[in-house]
């Protein structure tokens, strides 16, 4: 089964709809998919929750779906570096869900393995924690968390093959397998495809069992969130 499609636009085409919840990969703007980001916005789909660790900056990754108010609500674990998110959310008009990172990591590891809810020391005692069950055990209270299933999630990886083995490179990894797991439609941008048994076993990071969807993007942006340099000695 050949799951490579020719665009990004393409990929994206009878898969997102009005009123989804979509996953997006990525940590800070490192190992975003920036075509499929890209795509979803010029799909014109509207009142979206999104989950992902963070919402891009102004202008670039999520940050551009907030700019064309398609984001409804925002699952997340940082909301930094984005004045019109700040702005959105301070008026009203943009719903925060805020989740402790690891337990965000969590909540779309066990959607995509089939577990429902599971318990964490997380959050107990805090705003997390309200409106959640809370129970003991071992003489220690614990928040029950849902786990987090996406009508569509969209991953970056590295390298594929036509059947949808993914190699992620370095941290770009991040939350990546995790929101490919837990998307009922994965749909995957990568920097090089390879035909079918390229790709020693070993070293496959996920299975294509996950994925459904691939777009080829040999050339990213990669931006660099905050770029410090070092002045030089003697200069």
């Amino acid at each position: 089964m050949n799951k490579v499609y020719p665009s990004a636009t393409e990929a994206l085409k009878g898969v997102v709809a009005d009123g989804q919840t979509i996953a997006v990969g990525g940590f800070g703007l490192c190992g975003i998919p920036e075509a499929l980001i890209a795509a979803l916005r010029d799909s014109g789909v509207q009142n979206l929750t999104c989950v992902s660790n963070n919402a891009g900056v102004d202008g670039f990754g999520l940050g551009q779906l907030l700019e064309t108010r398609q984001i409804r609500k925002m699952i997340a674990s940082y909301v930094g570096e984005n004045k019109e998110f700040e702005r959105q959310y301070l008026s009203g008009e943009l719903e925060l869900e805020f989740t402790p990172q690891g337990t965000l990591a969590e909540k779309l590891r066990a959607g995509g393995a089939g577990i429902p809810a599971f318990f964490t020391k997380t959050g107990v005692g805090t705003l997390v924690a309200e409106g959640k069950e809370v129970r003991e055990f071992d003489g220690h209270h614990y928040v029950m968390e849902r786990a987090i299933v996406a009508d569509v999630s969209l991953v970056k990886a590295w390298k594929a093959d036509r059947s949808g083995n993914l190699v992620f490179r370095k941290t770009a990894r991040n939350f990546n397998p995790n929101v490919a797991m837990a998307g009922k439609i994965t749909v995957v941008e990568v920097e090089e495809i390879v035909e079918l048994g390229e790709l020693d076993p070993d070293n496959i990071h996920l299975p294509g069992i996950y994925v459904h969807r691939i777009v080829l993007n040999t050339h990213p942006e990669k931006r660099i969130e905050q770029r410090t340099v070092r002045t030089a000695q003697g200069a």
